[in-house]
């Protein structure tokens, strides 16, 4: 039996923003659950990425075009057409692919399909799309949703807790956001490693930027665990979880393993407990501390729960909560997709549940830093300030830092700002008496 020809990146694309968009995956299980991916060519890799990830951005925006160039909305079962609309239009406005040969690649893959009937239709509205290009384009601004590329609900919430950063946010988050490393400065100094790698730029402590996203197994050093990919905003959690030899540390929802990497880097002789509610999620984080060298107790639990716990109490923890991930919207365009205006209530119960919960396994005297990727307040000062008024034996600790915005409790770093993700931080001391 002839062996089935693998699909091209172009019908590739289509398939993964079928398991986003229709099935309700998030881009990244998408993305690594798809063993073609790793297949193709770097250069056809990159250009799926390229295309799933436009598409995604621009999503609200390419919605609306779509929708005032098709006479009549497609069927359901015809999402796969739509899709390759949504390439095409995504092209014409973004690529320096000239427009004739965008418009034949999405006839051609269309007429490769099951579905020949549609070539006319696709090539019919991507041609008016071009006849009335700069009239559409002038039209959409209206549509606040279409003009920034977010869903109506986010826009109003950002607005709101961020009058005077609104726009820069909503800017940032379609931006593509830059390829960041960390150097674990245990094995290499970031002098070596930025020798190594010529075009990067230090932008942390253990932070450097590359100038042009690389695969990571192509990066010297990566694969013996001298080199991770983390946010320079998300590395600040294990610089502000400061240790002693001998700590014991709970790394709290802990997957896929980056913090709790990053703190068994910085602090020799610390004892971490790395804990999550996903027993596949912490494989993730025994593989990446293998890739590390390094070593955690692994714990699986519910952070709302106890059941997990052995009784003795922790010196540090790092609570990173389940959060709107509204801070990472340029690295995870789906998110403006699948969450909800009213995911967020649900999130802040969760969050407050856990850091409860999680403060009864920190010693008299210990430190909670509490973490999050939103920009909300709801989730982030206004759950600290419910907490230390419930809590009598939790005092809030200022972090004195030049970067990020002071907050009345914790600081926050915006999308963007200083090149890094948007991460809300706050540092809480449980009191001896």
């Amino acid at each position: 039996m002839a062996k089935k020809p693998e699909a091209s990146p172009r019908d590739l694309a289509v398939q993964l923003l079928l398991q986003v968009l229709d099935k309700g995956a998030s881009l990244s299980t998408a993305l690594e659950s798809d063993p073609r991916l790793a297949r193709l060519e770097p250069r056809d890799r990159g250009f799926v990425q390229y295309l799933v990830y436009g598409v995604l951005r621009q999503y609200h925006q390419l919605h609306v075009l779509l929708q005032q160039l098709l006479e009549k909305p497609l069927k359901h079962k015809d999402e796969d057409i739509r899709l390759i609309l949504l390439l095409a239009l995504f092209q014409l406005q973004s690529s320096r692919v000239p427009d004739y040969a965008c418009v034949d690649a999405a006839v051609s893959q269309t007429r490769a399909g099951k579905k020949r009937w549609a070539a006319g239709l696709v090539n019919g509205v991507l041609r008016n799309f071009l006849r009335q290009k700069d009239a559409l384009l002038e039209q959409i601004v209206m549509d606040e949703s279409a003009r920034w590329c977010h869903p109506d609900w986010l826009i109003e919430r950002i607005r709101q807790d961020w009058p005077a950063d609104w726009e820069s946010i909503l800017t940032e988050n379609n931006a593509q956001a830059p390829m960041i490393l960390r150097v674990n400065t245990a094995q290499v100094s970031m002098a070596q490693r930025l020798e190594q790698l010529p075009e990067s730029q230090p932008v942390g402590p253990q932070a450097i930027q590359l100038a042009t996203p690389r695969d990571v197994l192509d990066l010297p050093g990566f694969a013996e665990g001298r080199l991770s990919v983390q946010d320079a905003g998300a590395q600040k959690a294990a610089q502000l979880l400061v240790c002693q030899t001998g700590d014991r540390v709970l790394d709290a929802c802990a997957a896929p393993g980056g913090k709790t990497g990053h703190l068994l880097e910085l602090y020799e002789g610390i004892h971490v407990d790395a804990m999550d509610v996903s027993a596949e999620r912490l494989q993730r984080v025994q593989q990446n501390l293998e890739r590390l060298h390094l070593s955690a107790r692994l714990l699986q639990g519910d952070a709302t729960d106890l059941d997990w716990w052995d009784g003795k109490t922790y010196d540090g923890i790092l609570l990173d909560v389940p959060c709107s991930a509204t801070g990472v919207i340029r690295r995870h365009p789906d998110i403006k997709l699948h969450r909800r205006a009213e995911d967020i209530e649900a999130l802040v119960q969760t969050q407050q549940a856990i850091l409860d919960n999680v403060w009864q396994t920190l010693r008299p005297g210990g430190q909670l830093l509490y973490v999050t990727c939103s920009i909300l307040r709801l989730e982030n000062q206004r759950n600290v300030s419910r907490f230390l008024q419930q809590h009598a034996d939790a005092e809030h600790m200022p972090i004195e830092a030049d970067w990020g915005r002071e907050c009345e409790f914790g600081r926050q770093l915006l999308p963007g700002e200083a090149g890094m993700d948007g991460f809300y931080y706050a540092w809480l001391k449980k009191s001896l008496a």
